[in-house]
């Protein structure tokens, strides 16, 4: 199964409010004349903005759209889009939508789940980084410089021309960008032995609102803080990262092992709640909820998959799953000896051969799709296990699927507040929720399944707050007020992803960006929250 690790916006626009953003549209061509004013080359400015009068202007922007939710006529589309591709040509964007009452959208790879990385509700200029995507690998010193517009695969696929005992611990999805994915904390397959992404971390390279270049020096660490873990775009334009790559063996080993409602999966998931956090930290085993065809002509059933990556071969993780898990009863015949870079295309369902397929930056599928995001501390029953399989069996439910991620291991060593990321020790697995579709009419199916199954669970997960993963957007938890939102507003939704290290993030806001100029529907506010409509 692909999990598109999006990280996208259902808005409601009626009339009066299309027409006021088309009657604000002029105002690109003051933009593009601040543009051109303020570039030293007018020549290499043209070259990298387009407008809806440029013949490539809608390739451009559909070429990250990620969820089709957001790829429709009456999404609002941006006034101007730029491609820089050196880090000075982004500094006279900032400067002339700022000049101009035109919000920034940042777009690294375009999957923001609920589409903030380029929809907006006002006059808008996408910043695309599509053409900033240098790796530089160092094997000797174990680490790795990223351009923000850089995937994940292009990353896996550049870590592994140089080692095959180096790799990094993000996500799953290939064509992620790595500016979004790290600065909203970042795991995958890695998570139980190296934590997060954003734990990673040990330089970056940002723009701030008045157009300075930092690094980790200039910025200071209240900044490299709140942009690994908080969501760089409540705080300027991220520009690349500087990671620290992890060791990982020669050969791993991998399975996947099916398991329906006849062959005892309700039991089967139910023990694997107790034990997925305790196995050995090389072991990682995450469970796949879907409905299937069941072998009954014209039934369907539920059908859990357990997936699992496991740091080393094959002799040593038989031994450890036939003590910690016999229930699953894996055989030597299920397991399969690779390369981590192997691994990768494994677990994303890619054929195991050529590389070169993590550098593709398109989805072979794009779909609509809504995701919700959960933190479960405590076992949910068998019979709240059941009802799960139940709303799963509805029509409605068309291709949905939950995932179950395992906690524990590194997880459990890091304080809630050493980044922004605060879900740490505690939890026992975190859920990933997803259902896509193809019929845009069939919308308001799909989505009001997924907040009925969400509703549903809500005894079993976490509470006060109920707590959520930023890179799995959601914006039903809560949205800032337009223009001038407050505090309390944000809260809303800000203590779900980040808990207490919220109020940091708010003062670290209010000391960078104290004019809100990067905003968005579920940005960090500032604490003098009463900014002019522009952000001036």
């Amino acid at each position: 199964m692909k999990i598109p690790s999006i990280c996208l916006v259902l808005f409601a626009f009626d009339v009066l409010f299309l027409c006021s953003w088309t009657v604000s549209s002029h105002g690109h061509d003051n933009f593009l004349q601040c543009m051109s004013l303020q570039s030293n080359n007018h020549n290499s400015i043209s070259n990298i903005v387009y407008t809806a009068k440029n013949s490539s202007y809608s390739s451009i922007l559909d070429f990250s759209i990620q969820n089709l939710r957001f790829g429709s006529e009456t999404t609002p589309k941006p006034l101007v889009i730029v491609t820089p591709v050196h880090e000075s040509q982004i500094q006279p964007v900032i400067y002339c939508a700022k000049e101009n009452g035109m919000q920034i959208r940042v777009r690294s790879g375009g999957h923001d789940y609920e589409g903030l990385s380029y929809t907006s509700e006002v006059p808008f200029v996408i910043v695309d980084l599509v053409n900033l995507r240098e790796i530089n690998i160092n094997v000797e010193q174990k680490n790795a410089w990223v351009q923000a517009g850089a995937t994940l695969g292009e990353l896996y696929y550049r870590i592994a021309e140089k080692s095959r005992t180096l790799g990094f611990p993000g996500g799953v999805c290939p064509t992620v960008g790595t500016g979004g994915h790290i600065s909203g904390g970042g795991y995958g397959t890695l998570i139980r032995k190296y934590g997060l992404a954003a734990d990673q971390v040990i330089d970056a390279r940002i723009i701030d609102v008045n157009g300075r270049i930092l690094d980790r020096n200039s910025m200071g660490e209240d900044l490299f803080w709140a942009i690994r873990g908080g969501g760089g775009a409540s705080f300027g334009i991220i520009l690349a990262w500087k990671l620290q790559l992890v060791e990982v063996p020669e050969k791993v080993t991998v399975f996947t092992i099916a398991r329906t409602l006849e062959q005892n999966a309700t039991n089967i998931v139910h023990r694997w709640q107790y034990i997925a956090h305790k196995f050995d930290e090389d072991l990682a085993v995450r469970v796949y909820i879907r409905r299937v065809n069941s072998s009954q002509d014209g039934k369907q059933t539920v059908q859990a998959s357990f997936q699992s990556l496991f740091l080393g071969g094959v002799d040593r993780l038989l031994p450890l799953m036939q003590q910690s898990f016999p229930e699953l009863g894996l055989q030597r015949e299920d397991c399969t000896e690779m390369s981590w870079i192997e691994s990768a295309l494994y677990i994303y369902e890619l054929p195991i051969g050529p590389l070169d397929v993590l550098l593709n930056r398109t989805q072979a599928n794009v779909r609509h799709f809504k995701a919700k995001s959960d933190y479960v501390q405590k076992p949910v029953s068998k019979n709240g296990l059941e009802g799960i399989w139940k709303r799963f069996l509805e029509e409605d439910s068309g291709e949905a699927d939950m995932v179950l991620i395992p906690y524990g291991g590194r997880m459990d060593e890091v304080s809630e507040s050493a980044t922004p990321f605060p879900h740490r020790a505690g939890n026992l697995y975190k859920i990933f929720y997803i259902v896509n579709w193809d019929d845009e009419e069939a919308s308001d199916r799909y989505m009001n399944w997924i907040r009925r199954l969400y509703s549903y669970l809500t005894p079993y997960v976490s509470k006060f707050p109920r707590a959520a993963y930023i890179n799995y957007r959601d914006l039903d938890i809560g949205v800032n007020d337009k223009d001038n939102t407050s505090y309390a507003q944000a809260s809303i939704w800000g203590l779900k992803y980040f808990k207490n290290n919220f109020n940091r993030l708010v003062q670290v806001k209010t000391k960078v960006d104290p004019s809100n100029f990067f905003r968005n529907e579920q940005s960090i506010p500032p604490l003098n929250s009463r900014w002019t409509k522009n952000g001036k």
